[in-house]
């Protein structure tokens, strides 16, 4: 039993340490308070519906986004490779980062003057896409993906950790952003510099663990 769960739980944890860096959902709380002001209760509809968004483009893209590549013919250690090559660019800007991103001065200029109703009409967009979960979050969603066994039983297994992690990154997504007025003024700009450049690094780690993972796999490294 032991030597089933213990790989259970590190499967169910990388998806949150891998995803989570990338999404950064501290870089991207200005432009949710941008969008929600001061009304506390909009702040917990909106975080809920985004929360919700991100866990079914999350949970999608670890399940299908495999299957569509294989339509393309691309094998998964490559998609191992390129999803961490990604992962890891994406980690090498975050760590060189120091002016805000356009997408997301665009999206808090555009969002500001929006009324309830299209605040949470556009929950989707821009919020969940491209700031949430975009590019980045789902090519290395698909690079996780390319990790589920393919057997039958141990299939089911994957997909129940796979909604699992995409639950447990939906939940700090919400939590983030229903006190995103409190988070961003408590950590401060110090604060959230350490804390942007600190899930950088480690997701850049991650980044080139995943492409080993493709490399070794297409080099018959340990086989």
């Amino acid at each position: 039993m032991e030597n089933i769960l213990v790989p259970v739980l590190k499967s169910l944890l990388l998806v949150p340490i891998t995803l989570l860096p990338i999404i950064n959902p501290l870089s991207t709380a200005p432009v949710f308070i941008a969008t929600v002001g001061k009304d506390h209760d909009l702040a917990a509809r909106l975080a809920r519906q985004v929360a919700i968004n991100s866990w079914f483009v999350i949970l999608t893209s670890i399940l299908i986004g495999t299957y569509v590549l294989a339509i393309f013919g691309i094998s998964l250690p490559v998609v191992r490779i390129g999803g961490g090559l990604l992962v890891a660019s994406t980690a090498w800007r975050l760590l060189h980062r120091s002016d805000d991103d356009e997408v997301h001065a665009r999206a808090a200029q555009e969002t500001y003057e929006m009324n309830n109703a299209e605040v949470v009409r556009r929950s989707f967009f821009p919020i969940t896409f491209p700031l949430t979960t975009g590019p980045g979050t789902i090519a290395a969603s698909i690079a996780l993906g390319a990790q589920v066994p393919s057997s039958p039983a141990l299939y089911l297994v994957g997909v129940f950790v796979a909604a699992a992690g995409a639950a447990m990154v939906s939940v700090v997504l919400y939590l983030i952003f229903k006190n995103s007025t409190s988070v961003v003024t408590r950590l401060g700009e110090v604060g959230m510099l350490v804390m942007t450049r600190l899930m950088a690094f480690i997701l850049l780690c991650i980044g080139i663990q995943i492409m080993w993972y493709g490399w070794a796999e297409l080099n018959g490294v340990g086989q």
